[in-house]
Order: structure tokens, then sequence, then C-alpha cells
């Protein structure tokens, strides 16, 4: 797989993208070439469902300096946030339209990731259909092969219930620590957290990272 736009390495900072940062490929189920397209002397943060990349954009043009690769299942938001990426030149930034757990099962190498930011995931908030849910056993088991030693994950939703079962599965995996959740300014705010921000509602939000003196489980 190789992406669509110019992935040469910068000597600086990431020089302005002029072509798609969308990455392509005849083949899905192939490994990302994943430092063919991303320096290994920088970080590189994953930012799962990014939808129409409000958090993404303003992360990306505040830290130059890190890689980042927005993930997202719906083609047409991935379009268009292909398009805001290239008005704004950010060459710091990859996109891929995959499901999530599926990009980090079969595309990402392990201890890759400096980061991972789950923001307003689907709730699924139908009992029935709670298996639907990104977060479970196996999501975690592909946090912890993918995160570098110390890598985190952070969580915002405004779905309490589910937040508090996402949290709930992390304090109790040993491979995984508390942190505080990540201060994020008001462009960082997803277009859903301005949703539900804009009604009252409350936001759960957290942070767990890896811990480099546990084994697997």
């Amino acid at each position: 797989m190789l992406p669509s736009a110019s992935h040469q390495a910068p000597d600086d900072v990431p020089a302005p993208a002029t072509a798609s940062c969308l990455l392509q490929s005849a083949d899905v189920t192939a490994p990302l070439p994943f430092y063919d397209i991303f320096r290994p002397d920088r970080p590189v943060e994953l930012d799962l469902g990014c939808g129409k990349g409000r958090f993404l954009l303003a992360r990306a043009r505040a830290n130059p300096e890190v890689q980042y690769l927005g993930v997202d299942r719906m083609l047409p938001r991935i379009r268009k946030l292909d398009r805001k990426v290239q008005r704004l030149g950010l060459g710091n930034v990859r996109l891929l339209r995959l499901e999530a757990a599926y990009t980090l099962q079969y595309l990402l190498p392990e201890h890759s990731i400096r980061r991972v930011y789950l923001f307003f995931p689907d709730p699924w908030p139908k009992r029935r259909h709670h298996k639907r849910r990104l977060f479970d056993a196996v999501f975690r088991e592909l946090l912890w092969t993918r995160l570098v030693p110390g890598g985190e994950i952070q969580i915002a939703t405004d779905h309490l219930d589910y937040f508090a079962e996402m949290q709930r599965q992390l304090r109790a995996d040993a491979r995984f620590e508390e942190v505080a959740p990540m201060s994020r300014s008001d462009e960082e705010q997803t277009d859903f957290e301005l949703i539900f921000r804009g009604q009252g509602l409350p936001i759960g939000a957290c942070g767990f990272r890896t811990r480099a003196d546990a084994g697997e489980r």
C-alpha cells in the first residue's frame, strides 16, 4: 500500500502537501509500508474515527513535528478531509478509509504508535447491539501491541455508560495505567463535541498508557 501523495521524508518541518494524502491500495489485506510513509525518528499518532477532522487538523497544525494518521470508514468524510489537508498544506497528515479495529490488526506494525485518540466512538446504545462496540478485550489487545511502550490512548465521549465501561476495562487491565485526560483547545474539540457541549451534556474523558513493566496477558 502506498500513499497517493508523495511520502518523501522531509529534513525538518513537513513540507506542504501538494497532492492527496489519502492512502490507496489494491490489497487492503497487506500491511502498510509504515516506515516508508512515516519517518521512524518522529512520533506517529492515530486518530480513530477522525470524522470531519476538526480535531485532527487543529492538532496537526499545532504540532508539525508529529506525524498523524486519521482513519474513518466513511468515504465522503475522508475525501472532504483530504481536500482540507491539501488546502492547509499539512504534510504531516495521512488518511485511511477503513474500519478502526481492522486497521490496527492488519495494517499497522507492532509498537509503532505513540498515541491513539478515540473520541466519540459509536456507542451502539441498545443492549443487544453492545457486541458491535469497538472497545472490547480484542481491541485492548490491539492497543497493547500497537502502542509503543508508554504509549497512550485518550478517550472522550458523551455516552457515559460506554465511557464507564471503557474506563472499567482499562482500569482492570494490568498492562495499562491511568493518566490525566489531555487538555484540548477549543479548536481541538470535535464536531460532535461542540454539539453535545452546546446542549449542556456532560463529556466523559480519560487517558491511559501502556505500562513498560507489564507482561502480555
